[in-house]
Parts: structure tokens; sequence; C-alpha cells
């Protein structure tokens, strides 16, 4: 059979149609095999992890196929417990892949230690944004007679007078005592500066 005949029978043409039937079949399974493997479409609602252990939320990602790392531990936050979640990323029901990692936060166990400013001799508007500025907070204010309105004199906690560069828990309050602006003069007689008009010689002429 000649090559022209051979291209134009029906067994060639057969022949044909069964190889593109194959690589229809094969591109078919090829692509669906792509799609099942990389979870095509498919995605995972970050669950809600705040208030949980490092250990809670390592299960919790990990029965969805999700990993995670612990960025940093924050400052103490006394509305959540201890050493748990209390910061994510991705955000709680955003939409991931598996395997995505979710980044988290630990609340510390307790608050920082700080050191306490020096307030002595500046006033009560100074002395507030300065304690908050460090992270404390006002406490109880007092006065006591000093020509200085408002000029922090002392600076107490619990009673104990502190002192500047002190260390306390950050968010104590701190007690200030204020001058109250009066002078106070002391009105006892010192009898040796005293002058007795009966003794002094009398200037009349004899």
């Amino acid at each position: 059979m000649s090559l022209r005949a051979y291209l134009t029978s029906r067994v060639f043409v057969a022949q044909i149609l069964a190889a593109m039937a194959i690589v229809a079949v094969i591109a078919y399974l090829f692509f669906h095999w792509i799609t099942f493997t990389t979870h095509h479409g498919q995605e995972i609602s970050v669950p809600d992890l705040s208030k949980l252990s490092a250990e809670q939320a390592e299960e919790k990602l990990a029965a969805l196929d999700l990993d995670y790392i612990i960025l940093d531990t924050v400052d103490f936050r006394p509305d959540a417990p201890k050493l748990t979640v209390v910061e994510q990323e991705p955000k709680a029901g955003s939409k991931v892949k598996e395997g995505r990692k979710i980044y988290l936060k630990i609340n510390a166990s307790t608050y920082t230690m700080v050191s306490v400013p020096d307030l002595i001799e500046k006033t009560y508007r100074q002395a507030i944004p300065t304690l908050e500025a460090v992270g404390l907070k006002e406490g109880t204010i007092s006065y006591r007679p000093y020509l200085g309105k408002d000029m922090v004199l002392e600076m107490r906690m619990n009673g104990k007078k502190l002192k500047s560069g002190d260390k306390v828990l950050k968010s104590s309050k701190i007690d200030l005592v204020l001058g109250d602006g009066k002078v106070v003069f002391d009105e006892t007689t010192i009898d040796s500066t005293a002058v007795d008009s009966t003794q002094m010689p009398s200037l009349d002429a004899e």
C-alpha cells in the first residue's frame, strides 16, 4: 500500500483519533492531579486563637494543616491570661492555603519593671505625662504646706517613699505629695531677739 493510500485509509484515521483520545485522557488526569495536590480553590478559615496557650494554638492549627511561628512576647495585658495569644496574623476568619504560617504574639507572664522618673520640683501638670510615658499611673494626691503650688515634693507607693531610679512594676500607681502654695511662718517668739521697751534707757534729759 502506498503512503498516500495509507494516509487516507480508515486505519490511519482510526489511529489518529485513538491517539488524540489518549492524549486528552492523559491531559485531563494530569490537570486533575495538579488541582488535587495544590488544593486549587480550597481555602482554610483561620481560627480565633486569642487567649489560647501556645500548645492549644498549635493543636488547633495542626488540625487544619496550618503552621505557626511565635514572633514575640508583648507587655503584660491584664485583660488576657498570661502566656496566651493576644495577637495573630493573619487575623481570625482570614482565608489561607494549607500549610500557611500563622504569626503569633504571646502575653507576658507579668508586668515588666520600669524606673521611677525624677518628678521632684516638677509641677503636677509636668509629672503626670512623665509618669504615663514610662507606663506608670497617677495614685493618691495629697498636699502639704509649701511655697510652690502643685510642686511635687515626694513620690510614694504603698506608703513607702520613692526616689528617681527605683524599680517598680509597670502600671503601678505612684502617690504624689504636692505643695499647697501656702507659706507657713514660725510664730514662736524668740526671747533673745525680743526687745522690752521698759528696759530701754530713758531719753529724757536729767
